[in-house]
């Protein structure tokens, strides 16, 4: 087993965002905490934690939507300054993180010890401050970072053991292991192998590696080698960003489709472009393990080809621009496919979860919602708009009784807002409600706002719904009814105090 080292770049989106010191400030992606500067994290905001939960810990902070394409363009100068000084060969895991073995460079460099005194001494003349750590696995190794402590050989799964089951990075699993009072890594990790894959499935084998100081992978993955490479020639060369981004997107694209036709995944993915002014070419490896959408890969080589770019590498728009771009995957191994919940159903699908996380990121935490239904009597009132991500099963209202609650079918359109309606007798008199739930006079002409005026052809009702009586400032009682006109429409009207309005229409 090899020796992996981590360097770590505290809070490295916060240092991308630009933001002075001393002011508390949270970058978010997908309605969680991504990183949170040192003034946040002491009025108790945290990794993880949900922006509004962060918000009301620190009133004054603020918050930064996730710039992914910024953090790696403006991480790449520092990889390629650590690539060129002290590391021939370096795996990017993240913006602020990366890896790289470290039995050939502490060799070279006089011990681990020396080689994690260079590369933190190679980041300071950077401008940026960097942890190092070492152990058996990358995993370990980027946990080790967190605090500069160099794991010793054969000691990983003692260090990762006091660790809460959390850090694995599956809530689901270690949600239910936390019930079984596994609540450790260690206490997962002594559980037996066979018993893991045949009860939680693959993700969790490969978690059970992880806790026992393995590599998530087993040893039999195939080398990546020129199987399912993808590239995209450029003639004449290619320099403007946006232009290979979209080419990007699209090599991205058919290298997902590759490795799902071959129910393969790659632990990591090469990114190589080949120059019109040198024999020389640029590349870079990023981490991939199955979790990157073809988006998100192209996320990261747009931010790498712009930082290329601002370095001067690509050369000038006369005689330079990269003329043949590829993607690489590396260490391919069969895909397990996704975890489905314990008692059967299906979790929402990664592409999914991603592409409304970038939402989010882009227009706000409200603006990606899932509906629910909840208690209530009509149907405004039963459906529930939950921003993507929270669960809000605490707040959710009582499943009933509901004496008064429209009953099926339902409107098929629900207005946010309830339209103005009127309500009118053969005679043009306003019909309303009596205190016995009478109607003066049949109901002949019916207008909704927006949508003109109709004769009524049928009605039902009205039902009387009495809310809260006992509190002389809450009470509200009012009525509905049901009424098709002449122009093929079903309506669902609201009178509350004298004056109708459309709640729904039913086609």
């Amino acid at each position: 087993m090899g020796r992996v080292l981590s360097l770590w770049v505290p809070d490295w989106p916060i240092a991308v965002a630009g933001h002075p010191d001393g002011l508390p400030v949270a970058v978010v992606a997908g309605g969680s905490v991504l990183a949170c500067s040192a003034t946040a994290r002491r009025a108790g905001v945290r990794r993880r934690m949900r922006q509004r939960v962060a918000q009301s810990r620190c009133p004054q902070l603020q918050i930064i939507d996730r710039d992914l394409e910024a953090e790696v363009r403006g991480f790449e100068p520092l990889v390629r300054r650590l690539e060129t000084d002290v590391l021939p060969h370096l795996e990017v895991i993240r913006p602020g993180l990366l890896a790289a073995p470290a039995r050939g460079p502490s060799r070279y460099w006089g011990g681990e010890t020396h080689l994690a005194d260079r590369l933190r001494a190679a980041t300071a003349e950077a401008g940026h401050t960097a942890e190092v750590g070492l152990a058996d696995t990358v995993f370990a190794a980027a946990l080790a970072a967190r605090t500069g402590l160099h794991v010793p050989e054969g000691a990983t799964a003692a260090f990762l053991a006091p660790y809460p089951v959390g850090v694995l990075g599956l809530p689901r699993l270690s949600e239910l292991l936390q019930r079984l009072g596994l609540s450790t890594v260690g206490s997962f990790a002594a559980l037996p192998a066979d018993s893991v894959i045949a009860r939680f499935g693959a993700p969790a084998a490969a978690a059970h590696r992880t806790a026992r100081g393995l590599e998530a992978r087993p040893l039999t993955v195939r080398p990546g080698g020129e199987e399912h490479v993808v590239a995209r020639a450029f003639e004449p060369a290619e320099i403007h960003v946006e232009r290979l981004t979209f080419a990007a997107k699209a090599l991205a694209d058919q290298l997902h489709e590759d490795l799902s036709a071959a129910a393969a995944v790659c632990a990591r993915v090469e990114v190589r472009a080949d120059l019109a002014h040198t024999p020389k070419s640029l590349s870079r490896v990023f981490r991939h393990e199955g979790r990157l959408s073809a988006l998100a890969v192209a996320e990261r080589i747009r931010g790498l080809v712009q930082a290329w770019a601002d370095a001067g590498a690509l050369g000038t728009e006369e005689d330079g621009g990269i003329t043949r771009l590829m993607l690489r995957p590396e260490d391919l191994g069969p895909a397990s496919g996704r975890q489905q919940a314990l008692f059967g159903e299906a979790l929402t699908p990664p592409e999914v979860e991603r592409a409304a996380a970038r939402v989010q990121a882009l227009l706000g935490h409200q603006a990606v919602t899932r509906v629910e239904i909840g208690g209530g009597r009509g149907p405004i009132e039963q459906i529930r708009r939950i921003p993507y991500g929270d669960d809000d099963t605490r707040q959710r209202p009582p499943a009933g009784p509901w004496p008064g609650q429209l009953p099926a079918p339902h409107p098929a359109t629900v207005f946010p807002l309830p339209l103005l309606a009127t309500l009118t007798d053969v005679h043009g008199a306003r019909v309303e409600v009596s205190a016995r739930l009478l109607l003066p006079a049949p109901p002949s002409m019916l207008g909704v706002e927006g949508y003109g005026e109709a004769h009524v052809t049928g009605w039902a009702g009205p039902w009387p719904v009495v809310e809260q009586w006992w509190e002389a400032g809450q009470a509200r009682r009012i009525a509905r009814m049901q009424v098709t006109t002449s122009d093929g429409r079903a309506w669902l009207l609201v009178i509350d105090e004298s004056r109708w309005t459309a709640e729904g229409l039913y086609g």
